[in-house]
């Protein structure tokens, strides 16, 4: 057969050859070692949260080594296509800090990066290799290849389109043009030349050296629309935009064999993949895939429920990089970014998701945070998710931070943050609009506790620190019959009728209206004197 022929038959509206558009994607001009990744989603309206294992090693492989992070948009499949999901995908990774270098927004020299605007392109390096005999059009309809399935399911053989289930790799010229003049609708399959019985030795930077069958099925390149497949599209624009890793899921490992042998049909170099192990769940003695259904699996949810950035990222980094929570210890305030990520630090394993590590990492996050940035990503939370609080909270934005620096600093700062949904049942009760009495002291007599209370208002002063604050309440306890000291209470329970932190808690539910709280004399100086008294006051009539 005279390929092209059959070239000019299949494509008389492709003028431009490969050499055009490798001129017009030159190679990029970067430093020695730099990588070039890339993010390649479908724009189906849901953000799978394992999408941000492969994005941030792409990024912080490209960008530790002054590389290209860019993002592309694999929408060749229409049907799947929801409105506006690229752009909500684009403000979800911007959300967590992730930003791209080369995107549909901010474009670049390799653009378009929205793969259904590329058509063009991918029918050119489809001709080129049809004019190379090394793809052919198949008539085969929906019902033949249903049929060839079911045939191949019966006899229990690896399903596709090879060797005697082929029907048209071997039509002539004359019998496809009467096909195609009939109006027939054909795809465009790749003439595969593997061999089933042959292994393939693959190195792959996160499993390690594996060993693949070669691809013997000729897969389809183009569909009946025009429009090409993940396989075609993906290899023509990893070599046109230069990319120099690919970092994928494992479950694109079995694809492996046709890519190898596509790029090299092609011409291309072929990238260096690493493929992530699939993100895992707990279902009781088991592991199960992470599904769209499981809590926690979409990225909306860290954003609703109000998880910083910095520390979904964090989380997510103790997943990827088996010496990062050591790395931190050591660097309790550096930047995540100054962190060595390293690809074989990589584990070759999957991944556990865990909602309970992920908040004792976040914890530590926002423990570390200024009031300040605290106040800022709180507020701008609040806006969006829990109007009212918002409103609350930004109307004195000192009082608000004053609040949020207690306990913040030091060596051990204070961790009663998880989420910033955690703020308002941790700090509401400063604010008239939430508080009310929750938690009362147990087991005492009503008369002590007002004792207590009355004697310690005659001795409260504003300026007092809290090492005089305490020593008050000491003071007040004792000569009341509350131990001063818990060593000595404990020693001779039945002596005293409690001890100093049975006061505290006194003092503690009359101010906060709760058993548990921030340090009490920083609570006391930011609610002032007579707010305090007042407090205190009302607490005495509900008893």
């Amino acid at each position: 057969m005279n390929y092209n022929t059959l070239a000019e038959l299949l494509f008389p509206d492709v003028t431009k050859t490969p050499d055009y558009y490798e001129n017009l994607y030159p190679k990029r001009i970067l430093d020695e070692g730099a990588k070039v990744t890339r993010f390649a989603p479908s724009p189906t309206g849901f953000v799978h949260f394992g999408g941000l294992f492969p994005v941030l090693v792409g990024e912080r492989l490209a960008h530790q080594s002054n590389g290209v992070f860019y993002l592309r948009i694999e929408d060749t499949d229409s049907k799947r296509e929801v409105e506006g999901a690229e752009y909500d995908l684009i403000k979800v990774f911007e959300n967590f800090g992730i930003n791209f270098d080369e995107s549909i927004v901010n474009n670049g020299k390799y653009a378009p990066y929205r793969q259904s605007e590329r058509r063009e392109i991918y029918r050119t390096y489809a001709k080129e290799l049809v004019k190379q005999g090394k793809a052919y059009p198949c008539f085969c309809s929906e019902e033949d290849m249903l049929r060839l399935r079911e045939k191949q399911e019966a006899l229990k053989i690896t399903p596709g389109y090879y060797g005697e289930f082929v029907k048209c790799r071997n039509l002539d010229i004359e019998e496809i043009k009467e096909k195609i003049s009939d109006g027939i609708p054909y795809v465009l399959r790749f003439r595969s030349d593997g061999n089933p019985d042959n292994k393939i030795k693959f190195t792959d930077l996160v499993k390690g050296t594996i060993e693949v069958t070669e691809n013997h099925i000729d897969h389809v390149l183009l569909k009946s629309d025009g429009m090409p497949t993940y396989h075609l599209a993906h290899a023509v624009d990893d070599h046109l935009m230069r990319t120099t890793h690919v970092v994928r899921g494992e479950e694109w490992l079995s694809s492996l064999p046709y890519h190898i042998q596509l790029f090299s049909a092609l011409g291309f170099k072929l990238p260096k993949y690493l493929h992530i192990s699939q993100l895992m769940r707990k279902d009781g003695d088991a592991k199960k895939k992470l599904s769209k259904r499981d809590k926690g699996a979409g990225m909306s949810y860290y954003i609703s429920e109000g998880y910083p950035a910095e520390s979904v990222i964090e989380y997510v980094m103790t997943l990827l990089n088996s010496n990062f929570e050591d790395w931190r210890r050591a660097n309790p305030n550096a930047d995540i970014k100054d962190f060595p990520f390293s690809i074989k630090k990589m584990s070759a394993s999957g991944s556990l998701f865990d909602l309970i590590k992920l908040g004792d990492v976040s914890k530590n996050v926002i423990s570390r945070m200024t009031a300040e940035n605290v106040y800022n990503k709180l507020t701008e939370w609040a806006k969006e998710f829990d109007r009212d609080f918002y409103d609350v909270i930004s109307r004195d934005p000192d009082f608000t931070k004053a609040i949020l620096q207690i306990g913040r600093g030091g060596n051990k700062p204070r961790k009663d943050l998880e989420t910033w949904k955690d703020a308002k049942p941790y700090m509401g009760f400063f604010y008239p609009e939430y508080f009310k009495y929750e938690d009362k002291p147990e087991g005492f007599d009503k008369k002590d506790i007002a004792d207590c209370l009355d004697h310690f208002v005659r001795e409260f002063d504003i300026n007092d620190e809290q090492d005089v604050w305490f020593s008050k309440v000491k003071q007040v306890g004792e000569e009341h019959g509350f131990c001063p000291n818990i060593k000595d209470y404990k020693a001779d329970p039945e002596g005293w009728k409690g001890n100093v932190g049975d006061v505290s808690s006194f003092i503690r539910a009359a101010i906060t209206g709760k058993l548990n709280s921030p340090d009490l004399c920083a609570v006391m100086k930011i609610l002032g004197k007579e707010e305090s008294f007042n407090r205190i006051k009302k607490f005495k009539e509900t008893l």
